[in-house]
């Protein structure tokens, strides 16, 4: 038997255990009479030592444990050491001996005849036995925690096992343990201890394994729940017997703040105590706790501010009632630094209102609460954080969806959410959106929202209103005379007041006291009666001292004088005068006016019930007003990069929408270029709002809905755009993929187009464009019912409505399938007898000759068609021009009078005689034909050429394979061609059959023996003599026939490049310079090399008056420049100049350009020093203001601090190149608006001398002075600082000794003026007139072979102006190419054209 030493020398009953503070203090001798350890066993002497202390709980019980506690210390001693199975079997026997203790415990405590010897065992043995049983639970706990650490990364497969076995055993242990001890708690345990309190130290133990699994990372799972309650519950019954709040209040803050995972745990105790175990003291307790700390320090302590603002919100969620009650001890956390901190707080007062301080039957006191609450969440929408902003808005959204927001607070709400759109924060924006949307949804006005209808309906209303109050004024005497007396008591009195300060002159003859009473009574009243307060108060006033003692003049002696006026003229209003008129009174007698009292509430509940509709309108119209604001901003954020505010954009868009808002349909239609978005998320929030706009529509039948979806549709093609309606073919193909296409809705869109159903034109034409949308999706619906397209949409009516027949053949072009070189099969194509071809050639040779503006939309489109789907399609459309030529010579010969024939090549001769009309319709159908026989050599022809070709070579390989199957291979098979390892067998093709498409476009298509060759001189003779061909119609036509002949070949481009200039400059039609613009930038891209000597003048239609022009050339130059189709050098400058054009569209399509421009690698940055050379030229006519405008937005893309710190060196080297003060003024602004680091402060101070001159310009110096003012020296090195500091000196030094220089030169004798300091003066206007660039000096053709001359004129020049371009690019020794200006022609040195 282990025994102390202590226990030897005293008697059982003297000796006491314990409960140690750490379990080394039970080794050591504490003092007499208590137990100490005598040896600890070893891990080998354990097994037996268990076996005997189960023989001795077997024999004596409980007790057994006074015998043997030094084996079971001994386990918790070597713990790690001991096997596995010797753990588990002391927890089990652990828990037998507890258990059977517990059991035997009620009896022992109520025993009367118990000694205090027995007692003291006993309470000795439950120590013992609690301890070791806490032990072993604190043991295998942090074994467990250990392990599943381990279990990341195990050190071997043995330990992963052992782990696994032994963890799995505790969990299963677990809950049992728990519940065992909460059993041994709920006994009366007081009289162990002689009735008084139970020892705080046994307490503490028996609740500290609780608090040590709790503080396991993995509790909060669910499959530990049983877990968590049975400590709960264990916790409780210590709360209830045992005095344990304050203790717990402090242990559960420290845990809230050093472990994260405890607040959802320890929330739902407090939630479980406080209900069901009625320690509701406990949560104020704990809120008060955690208010009392310092806002500085839970800024601080952000591990613990995350686990005190958990628990406050989950709390708040699971018990709000009480929460609110303890409010107030957490309210002045708002102020604090901590936005996690009052996140929790306004989270809690979110779910309170939610779920307490709702309804209309509040009281009083809790309507001011949630005011209260309301208005301080409202204030914090515009938190200084972030986070917090966000929070708020989420939690008003939560209100407003559980529809607990008074409707007072509606407008005020609504209109902070409004503000918020504009916030700087993605998450702020989207949640703002987030709250508008269910404001949207849950709104109590109305389920349409129309500020026009709600308009209507108010002014009707207040109207109604107003007529009700003005019939309540007519029969005002049933309002009794004692609440009007009220209402005007406080005039009266003010004019009474009045009667004791200085008459007025002339007042005492007017107001006279009558003879008798009655007649001053009659006076008085008459006054009251007209509001004239202050003559009846003075009368009256008057009357108390003529009449004095007689009624009504008498009143109480000790009233003043003040208070008798009033209670006379009281009395003489409300007819209560005894000696007072009835037909003079302002009120009937009583009798009657009794009478009419009662017959007067329902009126009165009536225009209370008009007050209260026209405030809900009121209301309901503000909302509107609110809502409509918000759509505007909202759908200019469809295009941010934020995908997730993209996506609320739109999803609010859809609930504005359906609520019946109108400006929602312009939103809806701006989403609709978000279908080609590249980021799925997006594309498919554009298909889903779609879909619940139309696929969704209402209606009984199946028929009733597919019509109501036909109507919605058709109402968008009204007056879509070409834009939309290619948007909405690609969302309408999507549906028809994916098969949400009913099939009742493409019957009906039949039926429509075959008039089977009664229906307007532009129904019909929406019934075929719609139609041609979905066949996009699956083809085979054009394709069953070709013959019905072309027996309706192309009949003898086709004259009538061309434009159907346009749509009809765009729903046809649907069948040709898009070019591949991976199909095995030929492209679809229809015999060029088919009789949708005859009826084209037909209804164009007859709609030819008959005036119709919509004949050439149809005529491209119907050859476009041709050459997509028919074999043979060049005859076909031969054939059409030899017929529209035939009538074109029959009107000559009908009109000059000729019989004999005329061929084709004298069709020119007498252009003149053919109405304008017929002329127009003859070249635009040349110049369709001209390109799209281009377009289909170089895409059709070319890819069925590659086709075969591919198709040939896979039959060779197989034969080739199958042959070197049947014999031997000589070789080891690596014996392949160079040109088949390069890959230049196919290369070589593909360059064959590209020469052979191009030499057919350059040789075949424009010579003799073809068509087209005919009609050329007529285009040519047309756009070279505008004067005769006047019509502004005839003139674009033939300038766009002949960029669509231009196409064809490049020496025909190359020999009319120069004509066609020439008209995009001269012309004065914004048309004709439109479409050559449009022209021009095709040539560019199909003959690069031919047009790009011209882009300058491209380029010049950028300043084109017109802004229209300026829009078209905005966007063919964006095109091509993004598409490095040109160089660009001064281009992009002339795109700069946009950023400030008056049209808006312009100024976008402007921004739009550079932020592409941006997104290439450093494309701005090389670009930068080359457009501030160009827009500070005066010559250049951009003024200074504007010019600041431009580089804001320019220096806003330089974001690379190296870029930066480049840009500061370059532009200070600049100064030394400029020559106008102008020019100076400019590169010192551009300074300022780059961030001035340490380095970029050191260049500018290396580079100090390039500028030092130029600081005697105020407007220079001022710009270095802000420019270092920008300079943060907080925090820098003291070698920087004093690099600023010299800097400074410098700067002052310069500019001062600057001003000296020009004091002395103006006293002295007068300097003359250099030629460097004459300048031009500049244009003020920045658009160029037409006459200007128009001399015949600028259209010198450029020639490639010139390079040689101008290098042998360069040499003898002496007197060069050199200016600098951009360093984007280099071809010169220096890397800088040069301009250099000779003789009035400018050179470029690296390429020797003349520019």
């Amino acid at each position: 038997m282990a025994a102390a030493t202590a226990r030897g020398a005293v008697p059982e009953a003297a000796w006491e255990f314990r409960l140690p503070l750490n379990p080394a203090d039970l080794r050591r001798d504490s003092g007499p009479g208590c137990y100490v350890v005598q040896r600890v066993l070893p891990a080998s002497e354990l097994p037996p030592a268990l076996t005997a202390f189960r023989s001795a709980f077997k024999a004596h019980g409980a007790l057994a444990v006074l015998q043997h506690f030094d084996s079971l210390y001994s386990l918790l001693h070597c713990f790690q050491a001991a096997e596995t199975a010797v753990k588990e079997d002391a927890l089990e026997l652990m828990m037998c001996v507890v258990s059977h203790h517990s059991n035997e415990l009620p009896a022992i405590v109520h025993d009367s005849g118990l000694s205090r010897v027995d007692c003291a065992a006993h309470l000795n043995a439950l120590k013992m036995n609690c301890y070791l049983l806490t032990g072993l639970v604190d043991a295998f706990e942090t074994e467990t925690c250990r392990n599943a650490l381990l279990e990341v990364n195990p050190g071997g497969k043995n330990k992963k096992n052992r782990t696994k076995t032994s963890g799995s055993f505790w969990e299963e242990e677990r809950e049992p343990v728990l519940r065992l001890l909460t059993q041994l708690l709920q006994l009366d345990l007081h009289q162990l201890w002689g009735g008084s309190a139970v020892d705080e130290n046994f307490v503490s133990l028996m609740t500290g394994s609780c608090y040590h699994i709790l503080e396991n990372p993995s509790i909060g799972l669910q499959k530990y729940r049983a877990t968590r309650e049975a400590v709960t519950h264990l916790l409780a019954a210590v709360l209830t017997h045992y005095d344990h709040m304050f203790s717990a209040i402090v242990k559960i803050t420290q845990m809230l703040q050093h472990f994260e995972h405890v607040a959802p745990v320890f929330a739902q105790a407090v939630s479980l105590w406080a209900t069901e175990y009625g320690l509701k003291s406990l949560v104020g307790e704990l809120l008060r706790e955690i208010g009392q700390k310092f806002p500085q320090d839970l800024a601080h302590d952000t591990s613990g501010v995350k686990g005190y603002a958990t628990f406050i919100t989950e709390l708040a969620e699971q018990i709000p009632a009480l929460v609110l009650a303890n409010m107030s001890v957490l309210l002045h956390l708002l102020n604090g630094e901590s936005y996690m901190m009052r996140n929790a707080i306004l989270a809690a007062m979110a779910e309170v209102l939610v779920r307490v301080l709702n309804g209309d039957q509040l009281e009083e006191a809790a309507r001011g609460t949630r005011d209260k609450f309301l208005s301080m969440l409202r204030s914090h929408i515009c938190d200084i954080h972030g986070f917090v902003r966000s929070r708020v808005l989420q939690l008003f959204t939560r209100i407003v969806q559980c529809r607990v927001l008074p409707l007072t607070q509606f407008q005020s709400v609504v209109s902070v959410a409004v503000g918020r759109l504009k916030d700087k924060s993605v998450m702020v924006v989207k949640n703002a959106i987030q709250l508008l949307a269910a404001f949207l949804s849950n709104n109590p006005f109305s389920c349409k929202l129309s500020c026009t209808d709600l308009t209507e309906a108010l002014k009707k209303e207040v109207q109604k209103l107003q007529e009700m109050r003005d019939r309540d004024r007519s029969t005002a005497g049933m309002i009794t005379s004692e609440e009007e007396w009220e209402a005007m008591l406080p005039e009266v009195r003010a004019a009474t007041q009045q009667l004791f300060q200085p008459l007025q002159e002339g007042e005492e003859e007017v107001l006279e006291v009558g003879e008798t009473v009655e007649s001053t009574l009659e006076q008085i009243t008459v006054l009251l009666r007209k509001l004239n307060y202050k003559s009846a108060a003075r009368l009256t006033q008057k009357a108390l001292c003529h009449f004095q003692g007689k009624e009504p003049f008498s009143g109480p002696a000790e009233e003043s004088e003040e208070a008798t006026i009033l209670s006379v003229l009281k009395r003489l209003y409300t007819g209560s005068c005894p000696g007072e008129n009835s037909e003079d009174s302002p009120r009937g007698s009583s009798s009657p006016q009794a009478e009419e009292v009662v017959p007067e509430k329902q009126p009165q509940t009536e225009l209370a019930k008009q007050e209260m509709l026209v405030q809900y309108l009121q209301d309901a119209y503000n909302f509107s007003v609110k809502i409509t604001e918000a759509l505007s901003l909202i759908s200019k954020m469809m295009h941010e990069n934020s995908i997730s505010v993209v996506q609320e954009s739109i999803e609010f868009l859809v609930t504005a929408s359906q609520f019946g808002v109108p400006q929602a349909v312009l939103g809806v239609r701006r989403m609709l270029p978000l279908i080609w978005s590249k980021e799925p998320g997006v594309k498919e929030a554009v298909l889903d709002a779609y879909r619940r706009l139309y696929l969704s529509p209402s209606g009984k039948s199946e028929r009733a809905r597919a019509q109501s979806l036909v109507h919605s549709l058709s109402l968008i093609m009204a007056d879509a755009s070409l834009g939309t309606i290619q948007c909405l073919e690609e969302i309408i193909s999507e549906f028809v993929q994916k098969d949400e296409i009913n099939p009742a809705v493409i019957q009906l869109l039949w039926e429509r187009f075959t008039e089977k159903t009664q229906c307007s034109p532009l129904e019909q034409r929406a019934a075929v464009i719609l139609l041609g949308m979905m066949a996009r999706g699956k083809p085979e619906i054009i394709g069953s019912n070709l013959d019905v397209l072309v027996t309706v949409g192309l009949s003898e009516k086709v004259c009538e409505d061309y434009r159907l027949a346009q749509e009809v053949c765009n729903a046809i072009s649907k069948l040709a399938s898009k070019p591949a070189l991976e199909q095995s099969n030929a492209p679809f194509r229809l015999p060029q007898d088919h009789m949708l071809f005859a009826s084209l050639s037909e209804t164009l040779s007859k709609g030819f000759a008959q005036p119709s503006g919509h004949w050439i939309p149809f005529m491209e489109t119907a050859v476009t068609l041709i050459y997509k789907l028919a074999e043979g399609a060049g005859d076909i459309c031969a054939h059409v021009l030899q017929m529209c030529s035939q009538q074109a010579l029959e009107k000559l010969e009908e009109a000059d009078g000729q019989k004999a024939g005329v061929s084709p090549n004298r069709v020119s001769d007498g252009a003149g005689s053919l109405p304008t009309f017929m002329l127009m319709h003859l070249l635009s159908l040349v110049g369709q034909v001209a390109l799209q026989q281009v377009q289909y050599l170089e895409v059709s022809v070319s890819t069925e050429l590659r086709r075969r070709r591919c198709l040939r070579e896979e039959k060779s390989k197989k034969h080739s394979d199958s042959s070197m199957k049947k014999q031997r291979p000589l070789s080891t098979g690596n014996e392949t061609t160079m040109e088949e390892e390069l890959g230049l067998v196919g290369a070589s093709a593909d360059d064959t059959e590209a020469e052979l498409i191009r030499s057919i476009c350059e040789t075949e298509l424009l010579d003799d023996k073809h068509l087209l060759s005919a009609f050329v001189p007529l285009v040519l003779k047309v756009c070279k003599n505008p004067g005769l061909y006047s019509d502004p119609a005839l003139s674009a036509a033939a300038a766009l026939s002949l960029g669509k002949v231009c196409m064809i070949s490049s020496e025909f481009c190359s020999s009319h490049l120069r004509l066609l200039l020439t008209m995009m400059e001269k012309s004065t039609l914004p048309g004709v310079r439109s479409n050559l613009i449009i022209a021009a930038g095709d040539l560019a891209i199909r003959f690069p090399n031919v047009v790009e000597p011209w882009t300058s003048h491209l380029c010049a239609r950028l300043r084109d008056p017109c802004p229209s022009v300026r829009h078209t050339a905005g966007l063919v130059m964006t095109y091509l420049i993004l598409e490095d189709m040109i160089k660009v050098k001064g281009q992009v400058s002339e795109m700069a100049t946009l950023l400030i054009d008056p049209e808006e569209a312009i100024m976008g399509l402007a921004h739009n350009f550079f932020s592409e421009l941006s997104n290439k690698d450093n494309a701005i940055y090389n670009l930068l020093p080359d457009i501030i050379s160009h827009l500070s030229d005066p010559n250049c006519g951009i003024e200074e203001e504007p010019f600041h405008t431009i580089m804001r937005h320019l220096f806003s893309y330089i974001s690379k601090d190296k870029q930066r710190e480049s840009l500061v060196e370059k532009l200070c080297q600049r100064f030394r190149t400029v020559r106008t003060d102008r020019q100076y003024r400019d590169l010192s602004y551009c300074l300022t608006l780059l961030p001035l680091s340490e380095q970029g402060l050191q260049k500018l101070h290396d580079n100090f001398d390039c500028f030092a001159d130029k600081l005697q310009d105020p407007a220079v110096y001022s710009c270095f002075q802000t420019l270092l003012a920008r300079f943060s020296r907080a925090g820098s090195k003291p070698e920087i600082k004093a690099l600023a500091e010299d800097l400074e000196q410098k700067l002052s030094a310069s500019h001062n000794r600057g001003l000296d220089s020009a004091v002395t030169c103006q006293e002295g004798s007068a300097t003359p003026v250099t030629e460097a300091t004459k300048q031009k003066p500049t244009r003020s206007s920045r658009h160029q007139p037409l006459s200007t660039a128009n001399s015949g000096e600028d259209f010198v053709t450029p020639h490639a072979f010139q390079k040689q001359k101008c290098a042998q004129k360069r040499r003898p020049c002496k007197k060069a102006v050199i200016t600098f371009s951009s360093d984007e690019e280099s071809n010169s020794e220096d890397g800088k190419p040069l301009y250099i200006v000779v003789k009035g022609r400018k050179w470029k040195r690296s390429m020797g054209l003349a520019q």
